[in-house]
């Protein structure tokens, strides 16, 4: 990587430097004093605007010439690079900084030095970017950005090192342009010099040049994104950057809150920008001087923000010749000398805030006031003169007095918004009185007020209405709140008198109970209501509701709720969990014709007195019954229901789903149930393992691909029967542990053609012949623990060919004799896992004597042929024996295992034989055995192992293993 650093330089050294430090940047010192005056407004300070942050510069050197520095993130972090970088395009492999670029007379460089270039807009000239070579290569063309400061140069070119220079990128970052190795280089083969050989084409510099030229507008829109920290930051660029910087209309608002600023320091800020519209000086020290001075210089100011401190009588009665402002905001002041009354005059003057202040009255008259704020103000009267105020907050002023109040309050005949809350003097009278006054008030706020009882209120035209805590509200006010036709919002929290509520009112949207402790009763008709919270009202009753655009309902931990009546065309979810005290005729309101024909979702979790659910719906998706004990009975006919979910239904004896819309269902957390009746067209999964009294079940799911049926001690042929002629899709079939299941319930697989997965572990069957007749497909069957199998029960696996696809079969804990299990592993070569654990007649596993089955097959194969390096491959590219997992887990009569290179066994990859306790000698040659379990075999004394792929050998427990013989190509193994 390159980065050329190209600098335009004038005829005379002296003039160049000085073109550059003036012309482009302007004069250090200037830009460094013009940032830090513009940088106090962060805090007084400059500690993050240092002079690491200029962005290109010059700096003299000494020697023979001048050496021009280019820096960003410092001056001294370019010298070291420059010195330290060993990979310039110099002859001698060194970055260099010639004086000048020697140039052939009459070049094209030597039109810079012309008289025409005075004529140049030098103004205009901005940052270039070079791009070329067959790397990511950089170059950056510095022009001169002041007209004033323009003198005659040319073009000199500064060669940088490949290494990476570590650039401040957050003020400059340079563009590159990535090559593919076959592009030509853009500098041609004299490395980029004319045809004579002196100097670069210019034509060619001038093509690969991507212009960076920021005229004054984008970069005035650049700069509208940036606050004020980045726009001082940004002032000590260059002067191009310091002027647009400082633009005033980045500088409408002068915001020093919280700052350290000084008298001085503000002044001037007003004298640069005597055009602000925004002061705020909320935490500045001596705020009564800041505004003064603001108030005085600043003569289009709008809004100003001003607090924590002192505002003297001068500051109120200069306010006035403020014309133009039209916001005043103070908090957290001390107004006067807190003795006396403080009046506030303005004309224009449209929205006042005082608030958290310290004062003892206060006069306002504002003709055009339209919003007044006296919040946690600790004034005791308040006389107000503003005709078009129409939001007063007059909230937690402790101090007014219900006169006060009244008066203010009636003072304004236009008022809309109200806020009185934490007013504890306010009584019934002083809103009976602004009920009459103020016709147009829409938005009242009254919490906390403990006084107030509405008797004999009319607020016709209120929408909100707030009661927060307000110990006189009772039932008896409802009749007060029922003439507000108007209302929209209505928020009772904390009313502990409150006992019901009974309102019909056609345009109530939102309304909350919460922390009602006496509350029982609630009557609510509204159209147009869409919300409603009602929480931790322990002795709700009864809940009567009317509305068309209630969608959602949240009733939980209403542990007394008992009665829940709902005319709700669109509602969707319900959630009643913990209302313990829900009958079975709650199962009537959500059920078709019940009053919410829309319903989707339905939550009934820990109901614990519901004991028969039914359900008969249309709309209806999702159901949960989660913990509800005490349910014996369910029934549910909703077509369109996709999820259930009974857990904790331990009780639940009878269950009905006819039919419904679920993909799976888990009944197997239901030890009780006796009988069940599904119809499912679309489940596919169906599980019952545990339901122990399960004895009667219809199952019609025609989709049904897995039924899990396991420990279904009762469930007998018949329903096994049924269910197979209505699900012929199933390809997975537990049975186990199903002892009633016997020859005719077998019979009824041939309704299956698609069973792959059989499971008939821990039954009593006798005769398999109508598996292997039927079970065309099986690939899987269990039978452990099947101990009235005999000897001759699988005999037409590897004596007929029956089961032709099977893969894995597992006769673990078994009762079949040696012979059996050694003609099964001889004749089935097919299977792929056998698991053999627990089988207490297997006495060897030895598949090297001379007679029998195994010796009579061919012998291809030999011990040195496996161990050549020559023959592996061949041994593997035509196996006979597909055997890849064996299982012995427990056997405790084996003595001896032996499985040479005859016994075919290419395909064994895992080989367990842990806890057999009398095993002795183990013999195994199989080329891809990578696991091998031998873990707790006390007995053991010889292991021979011919396991080249061997990995995973475990041998916890080997206690008296004398010898382990393994050839030297055998890989490594942990022990």
């Amino acid at each position: 990587m390159k980065i050329w650093c190209c600098f335009g330089l004038g005829e005379d050294e002296e003039e160049v430097r000085g073109t550059m430090r003036e012309g482009m940047f302007g004069n250090e010192n200037d830009d460094e004093s013009e940032g830090k005056e513009l940088g106090f407004l962060l805090g007084g300070q400059m500690s993050d605007l240092e002079e690491n942050e200029m962005v290109v510069g010059s700096g003299g050197g000494g020697g023979g010439g001048d050496q021009w520095q280019l820096g960003v993130g410092g001056w001294r972090q370019f010298d070291q690079f420059a010195s330290t970088s060993g990979q310039g395009i110099g002859d001698n492999g060194e970055a260099f900084f010639p004086e000048k670029c020697d140039r052939p007379e009459g070049s094209e460089r030597d039109d810079c030095d012309s008289d025409d270039r005075d004529s140049w807009d030098v103004h205009h000239k901005r940052a270039k970017v070079h791009s070329y070579s067959q790397g990511c290569n950089y170059a950056i063309t510095a022009m001169p950005l002041e007209a004033g400061n323009s003198s005659s140069s040319t073009d000199r070119d500064y060669n940088v090192s490949q290494s990476p220079i570590p650039f401040n990128n957050e003020i400059l970052r340079l563009t590159s342009m990535s090559n593919d190795g076959d592009d030509e280089n853009p500098l041609d083969s004299n490395d980029g010099r004319d045809e004579e050989g002196d100097g670069f084409s210019t034509s060619k510099m001038e093509d690969l040049e991507v212009r960076m030229d920021l005229t004054d507008d984008l970069l005035h829109m650049v700069f509208s994104f940036l606050d004020h920290i980045n726009l001082c930051r940004a002032a000590i660029v260059c002067k191009q950057w310091r002027a647009g910087s400082s633009h005033e209309d980045f500088w409408r608002c002068l915001n020093f809150e919280n700052r350290n600023i000084s008298e001085e320091q503000f002044e001037d800020m007003c004298r640069r920008y005597p055009n602000a519209t925004e002061v705020n000086i909320f935490g500045a020290p001596s705020i009564h001087s800041l505004v003064m001075t603001a108030m005085s210089s600043l003569r289009n100011l709008e809004t100003l923000t001003l607090g924590k401190g002192t505002l003297g009588d001068a500051f109120f009665q200069a306010l006035a010749d403020c014309h133009m402002l039209k916001r005043l905001l103070v908090n957290d002041a001390t107004l006067g000398n807190g003795i006396q009354e403080i009046s506030i005059y303005h004309d224009r003057l449209h929205h006042l805030q005082i608030t958290k202040c310290r004062v003892l009255r206060i006069s306002v008259r504002c003709p055009q006031l339209e919003t007044l704020s006296l919040k946690r103000s600790s004034m005791a009267h308040a006389v107000l003169n503003c005709p078009l105020l129409h939001d007063l907050d007059i909230g937690s002023c402790h101090k007014l007095t219900d006169a006060a109040i009244r008066s203010a309050a009636t003072s304004c005949p236009l008022l809309e918004s109200l806020d009185m809350s934490n007013c504890s003097c306010v009584s019934d009278d002083t809103l009976r009185e602004i009920a009459l006054t103020c016709a147009n008030l829409h938005i009242l706020d009254a919490s906390y007020c403990p006084n107030i009882s509405l008797e004999s209120v009319r607020l016709s035209m209120l929408t909100v209405l707030k009661l927060h805590s307000c110990e006189g509200i009772t039932s008896a006010s409802m009749a007060a709140i029922s003439h507000s036709y108007m209302l929209e919002v209505l928020e009772l929290d904390n009313c502990s008198l409150l006992t019901s509520v009974s309102l019909d009112l056609p345009r109530l949207q939102n309304i909350r109970l919460v922390h009602c402790r006496k509350f029982v009763d609630l009557n609510l008709r509204s159209i147009m209501l869409s919300s409603m919270t009602v929480s931790n009202c322990p002795a709700l009753h009864r809940i009567n509701v009317t509305s068309n655009a209630l969608q959602k309902l949240v009733l939980q931990k209403q542990a007394s709720l008992t009665t829940l009546a709902l005319q709700c065309q669109y509602l969707q979810e319900v959630d009643l969990t913990d209302c313990e005290s829900l009958t079975n005729s709650i199962c009537d309101v959500f059920s078709d014709g019940g009053g919410c024909p829309m319903l989707k979702s339905l939550v009934l979790d820990n109901c614990e007195c519901l004991t028969a659910v039914g359900f008969c719906s249309t709309s209806l998706v999702s159901l949960s019954l989660v913990g509800c004990r005490a349910i014996t009975s369910l029934e549910l006919t909703c077509p369109y229901l996709e999820q259930v979910h009974l857990d904790g239904c331990d009780h639940l004896e009878r269950a009905s789903f006819r039919p419904v819309g679920l993909r799976s269902l888990n009944l197997g957390i239901c030890p009780k149930l006796s009988a069940l009746h599904i119809e499912a067209p679309s489940m596919v999964q169906l599980e019952l393992k545990g339901c122990g009294g399960l004895s009667e079940a219809s199952i019609n799911c025609p989709m049904l691909t897995s039924l899990d049926a396991s420990f279904c001690s009762k469930l007998k042929d018949d329903c096994l029967s049924a269910t197979a002629a209505s699900c012929p899709f199933i390809d997975s079939l537990i049975l186990m542990s199903c002892p009633s299941v016997g020859y005719d319930g077998l019979s009824s697989l041939r309704w299956l053609p698609h069973l792959t997965m059989l499971d008939l572990s821990y039954t009593f069957l006798m005769n398999l012949q109508p598996v292997f007749e039927s079970c065309l497909q099986l690939k899987v069957l269990k039978l452990q623990a099947c101990k009235y199998l005999t000897d001759s029960s699988l005999e037409a696996l590897y004596k007929e060919g029956a089961l032709p696809a099977l893969c894995e079969l597992d006769l673990s804990y078994g009762a079949l004799c040696q012979s059996a299990i050694e003609e099964l592993l001889a004749c089935c070569t097919h299977l792929t896992h056998v698991s053999l654990n627990g089988c207490l007649n297997m006495h060897d596993l030895n598949w090297g004597f001379s007679s029998g089955p195994i010796s009579e097959l061919p012998s291809i194969y030999n011990t040195s042929s496996l161990s050549s390096h020559g023959d592996d491959h061949e041994l593997i590219e035509q196996p006979n024996r597909l055997l890849q997992n064996l299982n012995c887990v427990g056997c405790q009569n084996i003595k001896k295992v032996l499985i040479p290179p005859m016994a075919r066994c290419t395909h064994l990859s895992s080989l367990n034989l842990s806890l057999s306790a009398n095993l002795k000698e183990v013999d195994v040659a199989c080329y891809n055995l990578c696991f091998l379990n031998l873990s707790n075999c006390s007995s053991l004394e010889i292991l021979k192992l011919e396991c080249p792929r061997l990995t995973s050998l475990f041998l916890q427990v080997c206690l008296f293993l004398l010898d382990i013989l393994t050839p030297s190509r055998s890989s490594s193994f942990k022990s």
